[in-house]
């Protein structure tokens, strides 16, 4: 269950020894903007806000500026994504009647004869051209691996962080599009399951590229890509064997503030859960390699094996207040925390599951080939919490049946 201890990675390594990082001006000032645009947006539309979305809105500033210090590159994505989301939402208002949509529209009557609306911004669009890149991602890591290629493997994580911001770009024009078709429909786009396979796969994403930074590799790109297009794959059908990208108006338990939090934080969990999967799969593949030639166009075993654990932790942590927050919005909805809903056991199925992988691996030290056949197994157990429940069971999150 161990690996031996030359495949180990030390307790600190280089990364870990470096001081903290210290704070820069363009770290102010972009602080700055992020609260300036904060103000901005509570000053016009606090009072529709209330408690909780100021609350939000203020914590989601102060999160950006720490993500934004602690990994640079989210900068530009934020700035990008900040200046087409906004132009989209400037171009919808545009051509609303009177600014601002209160009642029925036609999105189409809108975006007739506004190329960019039409063929870039809008959320069809977007998602569209999200879709490509992360496809057209998969190979090119592939044949980067291949061909032992840096440059290639640049291009790979370049298409991935493109798809990341059409994706974000697709998600706030869908938003604003709910409030467009008809006011009483506006939500938060996580509330169908053609709707959270857009996030999944733009979270499952950005936390890969994470670890990309983090462990200095972009050698696993096209395993994790792979599951992303597998998701899209899905989705792809779903769209047009079920017209499933219809906006429609929300049902009364998902009317809440709590959908908000819960769902992001589920799906960072799902997303953490896939990649460990997926190294678990690099990890079986290089082990059974051997001592072939191509062995070390893989990062090491024990690389490997702490992404493995790395991931699995965080989308574990993420999960449990994710599940937390679920229980919480149970109880406000239907009257109680917990009812044994199909929904419910399942995710508890996959609390216990990896609760029991992470503390055989820090009590009793498992490592290795058997933990990830677990980890890959852990995925199946996954999906079927969050996609063959609703497929095959019925119950009261129902809201994404096929």
């Amino acid at each position: 269950m161990s690996v031996p201890k030359e495949h180990m990675i030390p307790m600190l390594d280089a990364s870990m020894k470096k001081p903290m990082a210290r704070l820069r001006l363009i770290d102010g000032i972009y602080a700055l903007i992020l609260f300036a645009g904060a103000y901005y947006a509570y000053a016009n539309y606090g009072s529709a806000m209330g408690y909780y979305g100021s609350g939000t809105l203020w914590g989601t500033a102060a999160g950006l500026a720490f993500l934004g210090w602690l990994w640079p590159a989210t900068r530009t994505l934020v700035a990008v994504v900040a200046v087409f989301a906004l132009l989209t939402l400037y171009q919808y208002g545009l051509y609303t009647p009177g600014g601002l949509a209160v009642g029925r529209i036609k999105l189409h009557e809108i975006q007739e004869g506004h190329f960019f609306l039409t063929y870039f911004l809008s959320s069809p669009a977007a998602t569209m051209w999200m879709v490509t890149l992360f496809a057209l991602a998969m190979p090119t890591y592939f044949f980067g691996l291949w061909r032992r290629s840096e440059f290639t493997l640049k291009v790979g994580s370049g298409l991935v962080w493109s798809g990341i911001a059409m994706g974000f770009i697709g998600f706030f024009a869908r938003w604003r599009e709910s409030y467009l078709i008809n006011f009483d429909y506006g939500h938060i786009p996580v509330s169908n399951l053609y709707e959270v396979f857009v996030v999944f796969s733009v979270f499952t994403s950005i936390l890969y590229l994470y670890f990309e930074r983090r462990y200095k590799t972009r050698a696993l790109g096209g395993f994790v890509m792979a599951v992303v297009t597998a998701a899209l794959g899905f989705l792809m059908w779903y769209q047009f064997a079920q017209s499933a990208n219809t906006i429609e108006p929300l049902v009364p338990a998902l009317k809440s503030w709590w959908m908000k939090i819960h769902v992001p934080a589920n799906f960072i969990g799902y997303g953490s859960f896939a990649i460990s999967a997926m190294v678990g799969v690099a990890y079986l593949l290089k082990e059974k390699m051997g001592g072939d030639g191509s062995n070390d166009r893989l990062p090491s075993l024990a690389v490997m094996d702490d992404i493995m654990y790395k991931s699995i932790a965080l989308g574990f942590a993420f999960f449990t207040i994710a599940t937390i927050l679920g229980a919480m919005w149970a109880a406000e909805a239907w009257g109680g925390y917990w009812s044994w809903d199909p929904k419910e056991t399942w995710a508890l199925i996959v609390w216990l599951n990896y609760a029991a992988w992470l503390h055989l691996r820090l009590s009793k030290g498992w490592r290795g080939t058997a933990m990830a056949w677990w980890s890959v197994g852990g995925l199946l157990v996954t999906t079927f919490a969050f996609l063959g429940v609703n497929m095959f069971l019925s119950g009261l999150h129902s809201y994404g049946k096929l």
